[in-house]
């Protein structure tokens, strides 16, 4: 199928992809009759199908089912869409012994279309907002017949390449207390190229996965005595630390900020006071009681600084106050979605805030849409977009109820986000209970989606924390708050950046950079000496200088090399007789480039400029 542009080109897919689903179904319901479905919605990058099967499948099972959606998608067989009064769909799919679409339906009868949204992830078997259902639709596939809106594509011979790749358990609508399915997940692509292209990157999502080489290059651990999802940084893993703290300090020294330090530790009733106790109670730790008055371990870091704001009298000669912390904060994660850094109970947020006027507010936010874009150029992140999390007005439970407030400061960040000229994309629902805001999406290097970082702002602070500034006229005005944390936590930061690199960070974020390798042990004392002048080279880095380390192990050279190379040494060093009589050092890289013998000055100006320059020479 042919696109005109992005847009029409994911909607394409989407729709092809949802196609596939069905095609998927209609399979299956060939080769196993009593096979029953629940629901099988499009995906990312593809399709599954949630079902109830006489067979346990596995992989073994792919290319049969395979072999039969070819079969049919040879047959050309049209999507053919007929609507239906529901209580005649619930009959039709009772006598086709379809229960789990029978329950959909008997839910959409009684308790209108929002129920169905609510309780499964497949928006195609509903549509638009409307409560009373009085008929559905249905898409008959050869002999398999389903409850869908659509749309699909006119017949099996548009579906373009696909393929199964994985089998999960899902319980039926989510909950534990309901059957268990085989859900089978598929791909789906225009063009063979694109297929292959994302099963390789799979494959490779597979090898970076953040807590196996986490654990090979020894950069941080768990353990149940200190408690779930509290990670314990190891000396290398600290390196990765220091060293975004030494470029998040360096720029935003430059762009104005401030850097303060506040307590883990709060009283309730700052909590009380920021309104995070009740909207978000359910996510903090519960208190501890001390003299009879209860504390909390903080779940953000901006109630602190509305403290720090209000530590003085502020004029609008002040604004806009620009206040950074990398916060250490606690919040309760369910242990089942507790996943190696990337979701954790405790982590250290690159967190500030900006206390603006409101004509100051525009720029102010585009400025920290730009720093994003900045930090994700460094990184080489190239593929990233903002998504807009909007309120739902309808549920003011959630959010704070002030219409008007809320409609101006989404003018604002819409006026921003249109001026940055990044993508973004919009999602009803999501935003905090105090105001609008913004996520940063970024793609790793294999395809892998995460959200990463923050912007919201905040129109509820002012009144809760009584914030003004006094303006030119001597009246107090209120303050607008942004809230920004660039590089998110340093626990999915980093989880983030293992995958993205694959765990070969650049020469400048690389926890040892240098690694001496002496050929044999007369040559280890040389060695010693090239390492303490590396050591204590005046290069400036967020551990204080190089970080090098020598292997005066008895291992053969090759064993030494190969041992670098897996932990992503940049630089290898060797030296023997040649380099000792010569003052040089052999210098290798971590891909098995021979760059030959160079002086130690010449190394130096290498690596000084690499480390300075954030720039990876070592890799090109």
């Amino acid at each position: 199928m042919n696109f005109q542009s992005t847009a029409d080109e994911e909607r394409g897919l989407k729709m092809v992809r949802h196609s596939c689903s069905h095609l998927l179904a209609a399979a299956l319901r060939n080769l196993w009759p009593t096979t029953r479905f629940g629901v099988g919605p499009a995906t990312k990058d593809g399709f599954y199908y949630d079902v109830e099967s006489p067979v346990s499948f596995t992989p073994d099972h792919f290319p049969q089912i395979e072999e039969e959606m070819q079969r049919l998608k040879g047959e050309n067989l049209p999507f053919q869409r007929s609507e239906m009064q529901i209580d005649t769909a619930i009959a039709l799919m009772d006598a086709l012994n379809q229960p789990y679409k029978v329950e959909l339906l008997r839910l959409l009868k009684e308790k209108g279309s929002t129920s169905v949204r609510e309780a499964i992830a497949d928006e195609s078997m509903i549509s638009g907002e409307t409560e009373i259902v009085n008929t559905v639709s249905l898409y008959k596939l050869g002999d398999f017949v389903d409850l869908c809106t659509g749309p699909h594509v006119n017949s099996t011979g548009d579906i373009p390449e696909f393929k199964l790749i994985s089998i999960a358990g899902a319980y039926w609508r989510g909950d534990s207390s309901n059957p268990q399915l085989q859900r089978l997940y598929g791909l789906c692509f225009n063009t063979r190229k694109d297929l292959e292209h994302r099963i390789w990157q799979l494959d490779e999502m597979k090898k970076r996965d953040h807590r196996r080489i986490g654990k090979d290059l020894k950069l941080f651990s768990f353990a149940e005595e200190v408690g779930s999802g509290l990670p314990l940084w190891l000396p290398r893993g600290r390196v990765l630390r220091d060293e975004l703290e030494h470029l998040a300090r360096q720029t935003e020294r430059r762009h104005g900020y401030l850097a303060v330090s506040t307590p883990q530790l709060t009283h309730d009733s700052l909590y009380f006071k920021s309104r995070h106790l009740p909207y978000y109670a359910s996510e903090m730790y519960a208190p501890m009681e001390i003299d009879n008055q209860k504390y909390y371990l903080r779940p953000m870091n901006c109630p602190h600084h509305h403290m720090v704001f209000r530590s003085d009298v502020r004029s609008y000669r002040d604004l806009p106050l620009r206040i950074a912390e990398y916060g250490q904060v606690y919040r309760y994660e369910p242990s089942g979605a507790l996943s190696g850094l990337m979701r954790t109970r405790g982590f250290c947020q690159n967190d500030a805030h900006i206390y603006c006027r409101f004509d100051q507010a525009k720029q102010e936010f585009l400025r920290v849409m730009q720093l994003h874009s900045y930090y994700y150029e460094l990184f080489g992140i190239d593929k990233f977009y903002m998504r807009l999390s909007l309120p739902d007005l309808q549920k003011l439970d959630k959010y704070v109820d002030e219409p008007d407030k809320w409609r101006a400061a989404l003018s604002i960040i819409v006026e921003a986000m249109r001026d940055s000229g990044l993508p973004y994309r919009e999602a009803k629902g999501e935003a905090a209970f105090y105001g609008p805001k913004v996520d940063f999406m970024i793609e790793s290097a294999v395809g892998n989606e995460f959200a990463i970082s923050t912007n919201q702002l905040d129109f509820l602070a002012t009144e809760t924390f009584d914030l003004t500034y006094t303006a030119e006229d001597g009246s107090q005005q209120p303050i607008y708050v942004i809230h920004r944390a660039p590089l998110g936590s340093h626990e999915r930061f980093v989880a983030f950046l293992i995958e993205h690199y694959g765990g070969a960070f650049p020469t400048w974020l690389s926890p040892i950079q240098i690694r001496l390798i002496p050929i044999s042990d007369r040559h280890v004392e040389y060695a010693r000496k090239v390492h303490d002048q590396l050591f204590d080279a005046d290069v400036l880095t967020g551990t204080g200088g190089l970080r090098v380390d020598l292997d005066d192990s008895s291992e053969r050279m090759q064993k030494k090399i190969r041992a670098a190379q897996l932990e992503r040494v940049p630089y290898m060093l060797v030296v023997g007789d040649k380099e000792v009589s010569e003052h040089t050092v052999s210098v290798r890289l971590r891909d098995g480039r021979d760059l030959g013998a160079i002086t130690i000055d010449a190394l130096l100006q290498r690596v000084r400029q690499e480390v300075l320059e954030r720039e990876d020479i070592s890799a090109s």
